[in-house]
């Protein structure tokens, strides 16, 4: 028995040895949060659509073209975009829109769509872009960011309740 142990304790430091060479880690590559890129209609088609099947909506291929077109604008006035990677995966995104406001001199930033992966929850990145709209909302002399979520997103709540203040204000629409 001790020779099987000795045995088996040898082939795990050679397939150890093994992976080390190969370059081979069990650490996930760092996270990068960047503005949206024109090659990365595709990613963050997929990304979107998986967003607003959650909501279980469904938009027409319309839609999907004017955002992905504001995303990418110089306009300063319309959406703006961003993407999570691991490595050169996009797992998450991020919209948002600075606008001006009856009760602020400065513009405020409205976070408008948030979405990780299934596969990424629960490893800070929806915290990680948050914080990289907050960046931005800082950068652009914005004093408040907000946004809404619907009440059975318990997962996302669970995360804003961290990262901002729930506000007492209820939402109507037209």
């Amino acid at each position: 028995q001790s020779m099987m142990i000795s045995l088996a304790m040898w082939m795990m430091k050679a397939i150890m040895v093994f992976l080390r060479m190969t370059g081979f880690t069990m650490t996930e590559p760092e996270l990068n949060i960047r503005p949206v890129q024109a090659s990365d209609e595709t990613e963050w088609r997929r990304l979107w659509k998986l967003y607003l099947e959650y909501y279980e909506t469904e938009l027409p291929e319309e839609i999907y073209q004017t955002t992905f077109s504001r995303i990418l604008s110089d306009d300063p006035t319309t959406f703006f975009g961003m993407l999570a990677l691991r490595g050169n995966q996009p797992i998450g995104l991020v919209h948002y829109v600075f606008h001006p406001s009856c009760w602020n001199i400065e513009n405020v930033c409205y976070l408008q769509d948030l979405y990780v992966d299934k596969s990424q929850r629960g490893k800070s990145i929806g915290r990680a872009l948050i914080e990289a709209v907050y960046e931005k909302a800082d950068e652009a002399g914005c004093p408040d960011v907000y946004w809404m979520t619907q009440h059975f997103n318990e997962a996302g709540r669970r995360l804003y309740d961290r990262v901002a203040t729930l506000s007492p204000f209820i939402i109507y629409e037209r």
